[in-house]
Parts: structure tokens; C-alpha cells; sequence
């Protein structure tokens, strides 16, 4: 069987290139409402996120666009392509104009990659509408949105790290393929190597990898490796991936040397994959809940397409025939399972590698819109229902916040709950899940797409007006103290003067200070580790230096949360307390006071482990 089977092929309906655009446009203005309204009015959100700004930033102001560095060190845990997005925002001019907070910059390679997700989603199933779809803008925009709404891509679309970045160039690459496939031309097959290369450099080997398994299953499950090898190339198009992202690696191993070996192929690539790190340990099972709240409250459509998808493969030879246009949904089903069986297969497991196959749950979802054999009837309706009733709970859950709100409890936000319940914000949320409910079950007897789009409508609205504001309430309590503090160090801040984190450690301190920060937790060991940090360590911008040398600070500036604040061993060092916002205290502490109750730790046996190898060290 080839590409370009002569089987019969079902009627579809075909959009005009003038229905096409509106289309088009529509779902771009439906992706910069969800992900770019106000993307810029809050600060970064600790911890990973201002790793990743400050590392942008410093390539923009050192001029250095092949090492990431943040806080004086080398930062090997992810490849280049989000440093240099997010240090192009940084070179901007008048950033303290329009980026006041430094978020936009940081944020927007991953909201514009998940709006040029949905774009793609849109129109390819624009140019190749599902078998039987009689409505395929409809369809074309429900199958944008359900991946917009994934409660995955609404947050970390919003959040300044690679992994939507990663998601959006996977997705690119692995559309151009099956377009490619499903076109029986070939034509510009060599665009989906070019766009995996740079999924490559936004997060490694794990891109070549992921496709590679999606393919091999698509192309078993179809039995046309010929069709598939024929119509992307295989050979030369990993030659192009390899040309195009390789140079850096190369150069980046000539340069750093066994240090980025070690860091970046070894821990955070082989070691994550093999074995446990960061204490990131789950069972076995855990992506399968993953999977049920990454497209909730829209779960029960995405089992039902998958089990549609997984039947067909038992049907064998009669879904072989199918022409290659038919299969887009098989492909998703395919591309899914690959993240699936890779990330399950892996020691480290995180929420956030289930991102890239959300694009392929979406496809799934929209499948839904596909004409339901009599056998299937039932078991769709079941879907639909069951969709209704995980709206309905979650809408019951938001109203019934009086009684959980008040149990959240978390040391670095004591007043949210107080907050949330006096914002109103959660029971604007259930007000918009409950609409969705009296839309999408009136819906019923309308088409499939109109009835998904109906339930959607509501969705986006709850993006727009409760939850960003959720996210600002949360940036008020938790993020702007740390901003506050950070302000005052730089008001505050001697000549060559140290300045220190201790107890609960916060990135952002470094981004909004651009300061080295010398990191420390609340231990006998950390107070230990400081004093001789301050004399002996040495990193790029910092030079510690003991306090016998000419040129060494008399003093410290120390942010110290309350709670370590309170620890014996940091009691009596008699600070001057220079300003305190939240839960944080700006202290300046003599360093002659801090190296005596040092020593005196290390005389009961405290021992220094601030020289001991850390990973993912700051």
C-alpha cells in the first residue's frame, strides 16, 4: 500500500481559501486573547522561571549568545533557542518602558509558540477536514481551543520556562510530516526537519527521539513505510535537523568541555530518563491521571477518540486502506502514545512533559466531530454526558470554595486564603463552568463541533476574567514581596557589598536585583557555608575574599524569611534591620559577628557542604 491509495474516499466538505482566513484569523484572535492578554502585568513566578529570564538577560547584556549563565554560573540544563528568544526581548530598547516587570520578554516565546500551535492545529484541519465533517471551520476551531484549554497549556503558556516551547516546535514539526504524508507529494518535506531542529535546541535529543517513535508506530500501524520513507526522507531530513542544531553543541562542548558533557547529556538528559532526580519519584501509572486532568473537564471525548483511534487499529486491514488524508487522527493517536510510552518508560516524571501530547489530544477531541458507526453511538453520548457531569463537579467544587479555601495553608502566602475569598475571583470562575454546562448540554442535538464550541465559549471566558486575575492575586501575595525587598536592596546596597539569601531561596531575587546572590537554607550547616562562601568562593561577578583583605566588605546584606529568622543558631548576630516586605527581612550583618558563631558551629561538628557537586546549583 502507498501514500497515494486509490481507495475510495468519503465526501468532505472543503473550505474556500476566503473561509480559510476567517477561520484563521478567528483562531488568532481567540490564541493572543488566551495567551497574551496582560502576560506582562505580573513578575516572575519563583523558582525555575527567573533561572531561565536571568539567563536570557545575561546573554543580552554580556553579549555571550552561546553559554547560558545565571548567577554567576553556567546553566547546561536546557539548549539555547529559549535564552535567545528571551534575550532578543531583553535587547529590545526602553524595556523599563514596556517590560518594567521583565516578564514579557521572558514569557513571550512561550505564549507566541502555543498561539502558533493553535494556528497550525487550525488550519490543518482546515486544508484536510475530517472524513464526514460537514462543519470543519467549526471543528477546525474547537480543535485549537481544546488545546488551548488545557489546564497544562493555560499555565505553562504563561510561564517563562522551555517546555511550551518544546511543545509548539514538536507539534510544528510532526504536523509538516503527517501534511507531507497525507499530501502524497512530498512537497517541502524538508520544512518539518528544519522546524525539529529547533525542538532540538529548545530541549535536546528527546525531540528526535519522540518523533522517531511516533513514526515508527504510525508507520506499523499503517504498513506504508514505504509511503511514509518516500514522502519525508528520513535519511536527509536528520541531516538537516543535525546541520542545523548541532553546531551549537559542538561549539558549546569545545568551549565548557566536560563540565556541559557531564550536566547537560548526563544529568539532565540520560540520568532523568534512567533514574530519579530532584526527587521527582512517581509510580508507574502517573501520566494516566495526568492525561485525565491535562484535558479536563473534556476528558471523556479524549478516551472516546482514542478508543476510536485504538479500535480501528484492531479493525487492521479495513483502516490500512484508508487513503493517507484519513488519517490524522490515527497520527494523533500514534504521536500521544509515543509521549505516553517514553515519559512512563522514564525514571523522572514531571506534569509538564505530558505537554507535548496535548496537541495530539486535542486532535482527538475533534475527532469527536467525526459521523459515530451504530456501534459507537452510544458510547458517544456516554462521552458527552460524562463531559456535562465533570463540568457540573468542578463547577459544584468552585462553589463550594467556603469550605476548602480556608484549608490552604502555605507559609510563603499566609494571607491567600483571606484574598481569594474577598477577590469573589473563584466564584466568578464557577459561574462561567456553570454556563458552559447549560450551553453545551442545550447544545445537544446540534452538530458535535457547535456543541463542543458551545461548552468552549465559557472556557475562554473563565481565562479572561478569573483566571489571570487569579494568577495577579497570587503574584500580590507571593511574588511582589520578594520584588519589594529586592528594590530596597538596591537602594540600600554598599559598593562591593555581599548580598545573601537565606532559608526560603527565591531566583528572583537575583533577576530583580541583577546581583549574585549567595543561596543558602535555613541549616546550622547554611550559616556555616555563608561565612566561608562569603571568604572563599569564587563565580563570574563574584569574588568572595576574607574579611582580612583590603578589599573585603566589613558587612553582608542578608534576605532572611521570619521563620528562619527565628532559628537559634541566627539569633544574636545583632543586625541591622534595614526593611522588610512580607514575609522577608532585610537584615546588614556584620561578617566579623557571622564567622565567630561560623566557628563556633564548626567547633560542635558542623561540617561545610557548600563545595559537595550540585546539579542544579544557583
Amino acid at each position: 500500500m502507498t501514500a497515494d491509495s486509490s481507495a475510495p474516499t468519503p465526501s468532505v466538505v472543503v473550505p474556500t481559501a476566503r473561509q480559510r482566513r476567517r477561520g484563521m484569523l478567528l483562531i488568532l484572535a481567540l490564541a493572543l486573547a488566551i495567551f497574551c492578554w496582560q502576560l506582562g502585568n505580573t513578575g516572575l513566578v519563583d523558582e525555575t522561571p527567573p533561572l531561565f529570564a536571568a539567563s536570557g538577560r545575561a546573554m543580552a547584556e554580556t553579549g555571550d549568545w552561546l553559554t547560558p549563565r545565571v548567577n554567576g554560573l553556567p546553566r547546561f540544563d536546557k539548549p539555547p533557542l529559549v535564552y535567545w528568544l528571551m534575550g532578543l526581548g531583553y535587547a529590545l530598547p526602553a524595556g523599563n518602558i514596556w517590560d518594567p516587570l521583565g516578564t514579557w520578554a521572558a514569557r513571550l516565546p512561550s505564549a507566541l509558540a502555543s498561539v502558533l500551535t493553535m494556528l497550525a492545529l487550525g488550519d490543518t484541519l482546515l486544508r484536510y477536514p475530517l472524513q464526514g465533517d460537514s462543519y470543519p471551520r467549526r471543528t477546525a476551531i474547537a480543535a485549537a481551543l481544546a488545546f488551548a484549554l488545557s489546564p497544562l497549556v493555560l499555565i505553562w503558556s504563561r510561564t517563562a520556562v522551555s517546555d511550551s516551547l518544546l511543545t509548539g516546535t514538536l507539534a510544528l514539526s510532526l504536523l509538516c510530516q503527517w501534511r507531507c504524508y497525507a499530501s502524497g507529494s512530498g512537497r517541502r518535506w524538508w520544512l518539518a526537519w528544519i522546524v525539529l531542529a529547533f525542538a532540538v535546541l529548545t530541549k535536546g535529543p528527546v525531540a528526535v527521539v519522540l518523533t522517531g517513535i511516533t513514526l515508527v508506530l504510525f508507520a506499523s500501524i499503517r504498513r506504508d513505510l514505504s509511503g511514509l520513507w518516500t514522502s519525508l526522507r528520513p535519511l536527509q531530513g536528520l541531516l538537516i535537523t543535525a546541520l542545523i542544531s548541532l553546531p551549537w553543541y559542538a561549539a558549546e562542548l569545545l568551549v565548557e568541555g566536560q563540565p556541559f558533557w557531564d550536566s547537560f547529556f548526563g544529568y539532565h538528559n540520560l540520568q532523568r530518563l534512567t533514574s530519579v532526580v530532584n526527587d521527582h519519584l512517581q509510580p508507574w501509572w502517573f501520566f494516566g491521571p495526568v492525561l485525565v486532568v491535562a484535558s479536563f473537564p473534556f476528558t471523556p471525548l479524549l478516551l472516546f477518540g482514542l478508543g476510536r483511534v485504538i479500535a480501528d487499529f484492531a479493525g487492521g486491514a479495513s483502516f490500512q486502506r484508508r487513503p493517507a488524508r484519513q488519517s490524522l487522527g490515527h497520527f494523533a493517536g500514534c504521536w500521544l502514545l509515543a509521549v505516553f510510552l517514553l515519559f512512563t518508560a522514564a525514571a523522572t516524571k514531571l506534569p509538564s512533559y505530558w505537554l507535548p501530547a496535548t496537541p495530539a489530544a486535542a486532535l482527538l477531541i475533534a475527532s469527536t466531530a467525526l459521523p459515530p458507526s451504530l456501534q459507537q453511538r452510544r458510547g458517544l453520548l456516554i462521552a458527552w454526558c460524562s463531559t456535562a457531569l465533570c463540568t457540573a463537579v468542578l463547577a459544584a467544587g468552585l462553589l463550594a470554595s467556603p469550605l476548602w479555601i480556608p484549608l490552604i495553608q502555605d507559609p510563603e502566602m499566609p494571607t491567600l486564603p483571606a484574598e481569594l475569598m474577598a477577590s469573589g475571583l473563584v466564584i466568578r470562575a464557577a459561574v462561567c463552568f456553570i454556563v458552559a454546562v447549560l450551553l453545551g448540554t442545550r447544545s445537544l442535538w446540534g452538530s458535535v463541533p457547535g456543541r463542543l464550541l458551545a461548552w468552549q465559549g465559557p472556557m475562554v471566558l473563565f481565562q479572561l476574567i478569573a483566571l489571570v486575575p487569579m494568577i495577579q492575586l497570587g503574584d500580590r501575595v507571593r511574588q511582589l514581596p520578594v520584588r519589594q525587598v529586592a528594590k530596597q536592596v538596591v537602594e540600600q546596597r554598599r559598593p562591593g557589598e555581599p548580598l545573601a539569601m537565606i532559608g526560603v531561596l527565591k531566583p528572583s531575587l537575583h533577576f530583580y536585583t541583577d546581583q549574585v546572590v549567595v543561596y543558602e537554607g535555613q541549616s546550622q550547616a547554611a550559616l556555616a557555608n555563608l561565612a566561608d562562601r562569603l571568604s572563599h568562593e569564587q563565580r563570574q561577578g563574584f569574588q568572595g575574599l576574607p574579611i582580612t583583605e583590603v578589599d573585603a566588605s566589613p558587612s553582608v546584606l542578608v534576605v532572611i524569611n521570619r521563620g528562619t529568622a527565628a532559628k537559634q543558631h541566627w539569633q544574636g548576630l545583632q543586625p541591622q534591620k534595614l526593611a522588610s516586605a512580607g514575609i522577608y527581612e532585610l537584615w546588614r550583618l556584620d561578617r566579623s559577628r557571622l564567622e565567630k558563631r561560623a566557628a563556633d558551629l564548626r567547633d560542635a561538628g558542623v561540617a561545610l557542604t557548600w563545595k559537595k557537586p550540585r546539579p542544579e546549583r544557583y
